[in-house]
C-alpha cells in the first residue's frame, strides 16, 4: 500500500491518496468500517470466552479419570479460543489474503473445538453431584450442606460456560462464513481480471484487422 500527499498551497488543502496493495484481501479504503468493527468484535468475544475458560479451570476438582477437570479441558479450550480471537482481531487490522485464509482455518478449528467444549460441559453438568461424598455414617449436616453448595456452584459454572461457548461457536461460524465469502469474491475478481487481460489483445487484433480500421 502506497500513500502520497499533494498540498494545494492556494487553497491550503492537503490531499492524501492511498493506493491499495494488490495482495490485500480487503483494501483499507474498500473495507467498510462497520465490517472491520464486526470482525474485531467477534475476535474480542472469542478472547473473552477463552479467558473465562482458563479463569474457571482452577476451581474444579477431579473425582474420577477422564472427567472435565482430569482432562484439563478448560485450559486447552481457553487456549484455542484466545489464539483464534487474537488472529481474528489482527485480520480486522491487516486484512491480507493469506491472513484471512489462516483466520478462516483457525475459526473452523475453533468451531469444532467449541462443539466439543459444549459436549464436555454438558457431560460435566450431568455428573455434577457431590452428595455421595457424605454417604458414610460419620457425615454431618454440614457436609451435606457443603456438598449441595458445591453442586449448585458447579452447575452454575457449567451452564454459564455452555452459554459462553455457544457465543464463541456463533462467532467462529460467523467469521468462517464471512471469510469464505470474501475469499470466493476475491477469486472471482482475479479470474475476471485474468479473462479481461486475455481477451484484450484479441479485441485489439480484431479491431486492427477490420475493414474500417
Amino acid at each position: 500500500m502506497s500513500i502520497t500527499a499533494d498540498k494545494n498551497k492556494s487553497k491550503g488543502v492537503t490531499v492524501i491518496t492511498v493506493a491499495p496493495d494488490s495482495e490485500s484481501m480487503l483494501p483499507p479504503l474498500n473495507c467498510p468500517r462497520g465490517c472491520c468493527n464486526v470482525v474485531s468484535s467477534l475476535g474480542t468475544l472469542q478472547i473473552m470466552v477463552g479467558l473465562f475458560n482458563i479463569g474457571l479451570g482452577p476451581g474444579r476438582t477431579s473425582f474420577h479419570p477422564e472427567d472435565f477437570a482430569n482432562l484439563e479441558a478448560a485450559y486447552w479450550l481457553g487456549g484455542v479460543f484466545i489464539l483464534t480471537g487474537i488472529i481474528t482481531v489482527l485480520v480486522s487490522c491487516c486484512p491480507y489474503y493469506v491472513m484471512v485464509g489462516f483466520a478462516v482455518f483457525m475459526n473452523l478449528i475453533a468451531s469444532i473445538i467449541g462443539v466439543l467444549g459444549i459436549v464436555l460441559y454438558a457431560m460435566d453438568l450431568q455428573a455434577a453431584s457431590f452428595v455421595w461424598l457424605c454417604n458414610n455414617k460419620s457425615s454431618s449436616d454440614n457436609c451435606i450442606y457443603v456438598a449441595y453448595y458445591l453442586e449448585r456452584l458447579t452447575t452454575g459454572m457449567d451452564i454459564t460456560m455452555i452459554v459462553m461457548t455457544g457465543f464463541q461457536l456463533f462467532a467462529s461460524v460467523t467469521f468462517t462464513v464471512l471469510g469464505f465469502q470474501t475469499l470466493c469474491c476475491r477469486m472471482k475478481n482475479e479470474q475476471g481480471d485474468e479473462d479481461a487481460e486475455i481477451h484484450k489483445p484479441l479485441l485489439k487484433e480484431v479491431l486492427m484487422t477490420s475493414p474500417g480500421a
